[in-house]
């Protein structure tokens, strides 16, 4: 079982197959969930100081949610715990819902494959655990799992729970999911708008209503039997006068990760619709907890459905609401003090460097793991930088403040505002920045060609993804750096006369910290190595980068390139796969 801040994953299904749609699991595996549920009770218990604290219970449509919450049931209300049960609820909902209660436990496993499951934790702070207070669960829960007398009297304890009780919270959790559907919608008009003044909010709305009837936009949704064909989606997009459409809705019929490969499906109906109705030109699949959701548009130009790639998505979404937040707050009295600033994770392409900083803002970088860029941006508020956006450019995953979780309706929001608003608006103000030309009956399309080109790999492809034997990550890095070091000296001048490559600097991220100029590689540890190459004006043109991941058994490599240098981001890619391979040996 892998025990990151990001989930405690593991392949749920009985048959121990990753693929398997069977919803049972294993005696051994409904103990696990009971001490989970044990050990989170203690430590918010503690937290809160409440005996009884509140927690909100919620799972995805993975068919072994229901079986894994049924036995932290049974622990939670054995305990006495007041439990907030909503049954099917995307990862936004439940953290939104959790900011009134003490915490919450929501069973998920991302965008793993559908045999997969997990558990994540978070307080009333909208968020996961960050990895600090995570350290502290993970070491409970495996203490106590060494005693195996001590957890079997811990199940037996959990199902002699009050069978009235138990019976009481499955019976109120339609009331539950009502409840945590009303908090989600009232902070993602929060989230979207950028304020929590209802006035404003409804001003807001009514003006990109008005945008819309002069020109209408319809959006399209694989939900892919996800948590979020349960959430507000249908009914929020409508009610602001925007068409919808859906396919999917109720089974999971493709893997679940919204990759390029799984988009193929939206774009593909996309394609079928448009025909009929051509208002259909933004469509998104989210993943099963809903948190995630990469993006699928109509180029007029081409006449077909093209599916962005993630760093596309996160690179447009940045665009989109760091020009917004400067929209926002150019007249206001406050201006002086605005210090826009982006948070992300490292292996975020370079092209986020271009876009902020051409809007005059600043970009911060963090360790992969969305708790680690969650309280990186926190920090950075504290310091006095507004970071209205960040995420995981790697996999396109929008954050956008107040909230401390991806979300697929702010994702697509920032494109409809990007969109909409028009008079003086978001793009005219890239534009005027970024030196490019504005077009009054502008497309996504023509915003697309605006934004900086750079050659990135996909963090899903195939050869984005290493086995390694060496377990301790130190120790490859220092094996790494031996042999990279031997081989710059020998190849350098190549790279010079290839590419333009004068210099490199590496570069490691561990938790919310960047340190540049690192000599000893093994430094960063569990966290992510970068080399970055520079070309003879010391500016960056491309790195590489690596990581062991926190929620699979993998080692992560990637490569990004400035311009459009499909040849370069491979050679510089393989070269690295071959370095760690003789490192590994």
């Amino acid at each position: 079982m892998i025990l990151s801040a990001s989930g405690w994953r593991k392949v749920f299904a009985a048959s121990g197959n990753e693929q398997d749609k069977s919803p049972d699991i294993t005696e051994a595996d409904k103990a696990l969930a009971v001490i989970a549920a044990d050990v989170f009770f203690d430590y918010l218990s503690k937290k809160s100081g409440q005996n009884n604290p509140v927690i909100a219970l919620g799972y995805d449509t993975r068919p072994t949610g229901p079986q894994i919450a049924d036995a932290m049931l049974h622990s939670l209300v054995k305990k006495d715990a007041i439990v907030q049960f909503s049954a099917v609820t995307s990862a936004p909902e439940i953290m939104a819902y959790a900011k009134k209660l003490d915490g919450f436990i929501y069973i998920s496993a991302s965008h793993n494959p559908i045999g997969h499951n997990g558990i994540k934790f978070g307080l009333n702070d909208g968020g996961v655990l960050n990895g600090k207070e995570n350290a502290l669960l993970v070491e409970d829960f495996c203490n106590r799992l060494k005693d195996d007398i001590a957890v079997q009297k811990a199940v037996d304890e959990a199902y002699s729970c009050s069978s009235t009780m138990l019976k009481s919270v499955y019976d109120s959790s339609e009331s539950s999911k009502h409840n945590a559907l009303h908090a989600y919608k009232d902070f993602i008009n929060q989230t979207i708008c950028d304020s929590d003044d209802v006035n404003y909010q409804k001003e807001f709305y009514e003006a990109l209503e008005t945008a819309t009837e002069s020109k209408e936009i319809g959006i399209i949704c694989d939900f892919n039997g996800s948590s979020r064909n349960y959430c507000i989606d249908r009914e929020f997009f409508t009610e602001h006068k925007i068409h919808f459409s859906s396919i999917n809705d109720n089974e999971i019929v493709h893997e679940i990760i919204p990759e390029a490969e799984n988009l193929v499906h939206v774009a593909k109906y996309m394609e079928f619709l448009h025909k009929k109705y051509p208002e259909y030109i933004l469509g998104y699949m989210p993943d099963c907890d809903g948190d995630r959701g990469n993006i699928v548009y109509w180029d007029e130009k081409e006449q077909k459905a093209v599916i962005l790639k993630a760093q596309e998505v996160f690179s447009l979404s940045v665009l989109a609401e760091l020009t917004f937040s400067i929209w926002k707050n150019k007249n206001t009295q406050n201006n002086k003090d605005f210090k826009p600033a982006v948070c992300v994770n490292c292996p975020t392409s370079m092209r986020i460097e271009e876009i902020v900083e051409t809007l005059g803002g600043k970009v911060f970088r963090a360790e992969v793991g969305e708790a680690n860029v969650v309280n990186c941006a926190r920090e950075k508020r504290e310091e006095g930088y507004n970071v209205r956006i960040l995420g995981e450019g790697s996999n396109g995953g929008t954050i956008t403040y107040p909230s401390a979780v991806r979300d697929p309706l702010n994702t697509v929001f920032a494109i409809i505002k990007l969109l909409l608003i028009r008079e003086n608006g978001l793009y005219k103000l890239w534009c005027d920045k970024s030196g490019n030309k504005y077009n009054e009956d502008f497309t996504l399309t023509d915003i697309l060609k605006t934004l900086p080109v750079y050659t990135t790999t996909g963090v899903s492809e195939p050869r984005a993804i290493l086995k390694v034997k060496t377990s301790d990550n130190s120790k490859l890095k220092a094996s790494f750096q031996k042999v990279f070091e031997s081989e710059w000296n020998v190849k350098k001048d190549e790279l010079n006369a290839k590419y333009g490559i004068a210099d490199y600097e590496a570069i490691i991220t561990n938790g919310t910290k960047e340190t540049r100029n690192i000599s000893d590689f093994s430094l960063s540890g569990k966290g992510g190595l970068k080399i970055l190459f520079k070309d003879k004006e010391s500016k960056p043109s491309a790195f590489i980068w690596m990581r062991g991941s926190g929620t699979e058994p993998v080692f992560r490599i990637m490569c990004d390139v400035k311009g459009n240098n499909p040849e370069m981001e491979k050679n510089l890619l393989q070269w690295e796969t071959e370095m760690l391979v003789k490192a590994d040996k």
